[in-house]
């Protein structure tokens, strides 16, 4: 799994958790609706650390709070170039 694949997993579940959309998370985190759908559908090739912040911010929480997750700490997480 990529980061990006990993960072999508952890939004998805994050919705469901709160009973969020992905637009109203694209309200809150500022995050244009294409960049958005490039993370969600794994198009992405990467992304960016800033882009991970403002995710977080979007939910309510630090990016550490974000990041601790099992999907960021698996062994078989690759890392993009």
């Amino acid at each position: 799994m990529t980061v990006c694949q990993a960072v999508a997993k952890r939004v998805r579940g994050l919705l469901a958790e709160r009973k969020m959309s992905q637009y109203r998370l694209e309200q809150t985190s500022c995050i244009q609706h294409g960049t958005m759908n490039s993370i969600m559908s794994g198009r992405n090739g990467g992304i960016e650390l800033n882009t991970v912040m403002m995710i977080a911010k979007g939910f309510g929480m630090t990016v550490v709070e974000f990041l601790d997750d099992p999907v960021f700490s698996a062994e078989e997480l690759e890392i993009e170039k």
